[in-house]
């Protein structure tokens, strides 16, 4: 078992407040806020930080995939795109759409597919997010 942390500091209420978020690791210190949230400013949020933990969860996951599977060389590149809405009182995370790039030497796009669509359903932040998750990869050299 692995146990991981962050901490978050909220100073002051609603949309005049400012918050900072930093993991144990020290890996990451930032701001954030409504304005980072909602209006594009500068800082992090917490859609971003699951985008981010969902793409790097699912390309490795993947690479344990291929590298089960005999591959062991190429490069993986994942965007995770998190959706927010609105919905009733509150906001949810409705989606993350997973956008996988690869070139893997000696592959076949169905056997990449294949190993794409597993690693997925076996990644750990995937299993996590209780929301439509949907996978787009290319194979951009075989």
């Amino acid at each position: 078992m692995t146990t991981n942390s962050a901490s978050a500091r909220y100073d002051g209420m609603g949309k005049e407040g400012k918050g900072h978020i930093a993991t144990k690791s020290g890996a990451l210190n930032a701001s954030y806020g409504f304005g980072t949230r909602f209006e594009g400013k500068p800082g992090t949020n917490p859609e971003e930080l699951i985008a981010a933990a969902h793409a790097a969860c699912f390309t490795m996951a993947l690479s344990f995939k291929l590298a089960e599977a005999g591959f062991e060389d190429g490069t993986i590149d994942t965007e995770a795109k998190v959706t927010l809405e609105k919905q009733g009182d509150g906001f949810t995370v409705t989606k993350s759409a997973l956008a996988t790039k690869a070139a893997v030497p000696k592959i076949d796009k169905a056997q990449f597919e294949e190993l794409a669509a597993d690693a997925k359903a076996n990644c750990p932040i995937s299993k996590l997010l209780d929301c439509e998750i949907t996978l787009f990869p290319e194979l951009v050299s075989g």
